[in-house]
């Protein structure tokens, strides 16, 4: 006997909770409170495309304020063009301080939107090489080490930090209503 109700979570599989035969034990309500793992490719791109908007919105924010104070016109350079992530000017230190400060900020956004701690080095490392082939498509090859070592600084920030951020949500405790006095 099934619940038609529980469908629409995912969870059809799972028995009718009125049947004699189900044990609600610890298991069965962690997987109602994570949900059936059902593969949603639409809901994988939603995160993807959010999770970067984010970023470069909170790029654009950082380089605003640590580049636009230093340069006399902001563009896309800042943002995909390799030569700007340079260790030899004021500008390029900025530029590099952006970068890592909005890795640390997409691991905020990772609670949030991915939730999960399994995941965070898969949306860490697609939101990097969607980053590398619009580099790519808007400056060529990116052939400065220094690029390389701060988005590959970037990927690990952003993915060990959220994977601590989601570990540490996940471990906390459900609040209930009632307490018992065990």
């Amino acid at each position: 006997m099934f619940n038609s109700g529980l469908f629409l979570f995912g969870l059809a599989d799972l028995p009718d909770p009125s049947s004699p035969s189900l044990d609600l034990g610890v298991i069965s309500i962690a997987v109602m409170f994570y949900g059936a793992m059902v593969w949603d490719p639409w809901l994988i791109v939603a995160q993807i495309v959010c999770l970067q908007c984010l970023y470069y919105l909170t790029l654009g924010v950082f380089l605003s304020f640590l580049v636009g104070t230093h340069v006399s016109r902001m563009s896309l350079v800042y943002f995909f063009d390799f030569a700007t992530l340079t260790s030899s000017t004021l500008v390029g230190w900025c530029v590099i301080a952006s970068f890592l400060f909005s890795a640390i900020a997409g691991a905020g956004y990772m609670i949030y939107l991915i939730e999960r701690a399994k995941k965070c080095l898969d949306f860490s490392a697609t939101l990097y090489i969607i980053h590398l082939f619009i580099c790519l498509m808007y400056g060529g090859w990116p052939s400065s080490v220094t690029w390389w070592v701060v988005n590959g600084t970037g990927v690990a920030v952003m993915a060990l930090l959220g994977e601590y951020l989601c570990i540490k949500r996940e471990r906390k405790e459900i609040p209930t209503r009632y307490r018992s006095n065990i």
